[in-house]
């Protein structure tokens, strides 16, 4: 198949503006000139998104700055809201804190990243705020190397191939082959167990949710804080963990 651009279809103007929405990901509030630098567009370019999305409501606009505006919010949600796994997998998770006493989480792999499409805090034992559409580095996390390890060895390596491997905390492993070899081992043991590679403090563990073809489509997890718990020990919230994601596998 030939890539999108290369038809005839790729409408390039949108695509930009889809550019210019993400890249206050990074930075809420920009100006008009931080806005082209950090989408490489011109001035010019960048001026006519600004004012386009500010008369659609997607924009607000200050003296000299730009800030999304909650509207945006629906682009995300008509995602969310067309997937039956969302719906499903929430109620799991609730019940699954209530009885675990700690945070759960399900996310899905987008590229190099996973997003979390559904959580149930508890108490918060991490310094970053998770929500609906955080995203972390795939390898860095229990979910992510899950996703991972249910990818087909050619997805496998364009994942290599794209991913920036760097260090999230002292802790974190970026060796490819060390990482090519967890995965392994997370697809024959089934689950994934990750301790202070995202944040220092903090351990993980997470399982697959797989479609009834037995493809992995999601991952669960819970997190602990590592005073409270050994990395041993994590394997002791696995049978709740894997009932739960089983569950909502069943109901896939």
């Amino acid at each position: 198949m030939q890539p999108a651009n290369s038809t005839g279809l790729f409408v390039q103007s949108f695509a930009r503006g889809l550019e210019v929405i993400e890249a206050f990901g990074q930075t809420p509030t920009m100006t008009l000139t931080e806005v082209a630098e950090a989408t490489g567009l011109s001035r010019a370019t960048v001026r006519r998104f600004l004012h386009t999305l500010v008369s659609l409501g997607y924009m607000r606009a200050g003296d000299k700055s730009f800030q999304l505006t909650p509207k945006v919010m629906n682009l995300g949600f008509a995602y969310l809201s067309s997937q039956p796994l969302v719906e499903l997998v929430d109620p799991v998770l609730a019940n699954l804190s209530k009885q675990l006493g700690q945070s759960t989480s399900a996310s899905v792999l987008d590229t190099t990243d996973v997003v979390y499409i559904a959580r149930q805090e508890t108490t918060s034992i991490m310094r970053i705020n998770i929500t609906v559409g955080t995203r972390f580095p795939a390898y860095a996390t229990s979910m992510g190397r899950v996703l991972l390890a249910g990818l087909s060895d050619t997805e496998l390596e364009a994942y290599f191939a794209q991913a920036d491997l760097t260090e999230v905390t002292d802790y974190t492993m970026t060796d490819p082959s060390w990482l090519r070899s967890e995965i392994s081992e997370i697809r024959a043991q089934g689950f994934a167990v990750v301790t202070e590679e995202l944040e220092v403090g903090l351990a993980s563990v997470a399982v697959p949710i797989r479609n009834r073809a037995g493809k992995t489509v999601a991952a669960m997890n819970t997190s602990v804080a590592v005073t409270q718990h050994t990395p041993e020990d994590l394997t002791e919230l696995l049978p709740a963990l894997q009932a739960a994601a089983d569950e909502v596998s069943n109901a896939l």
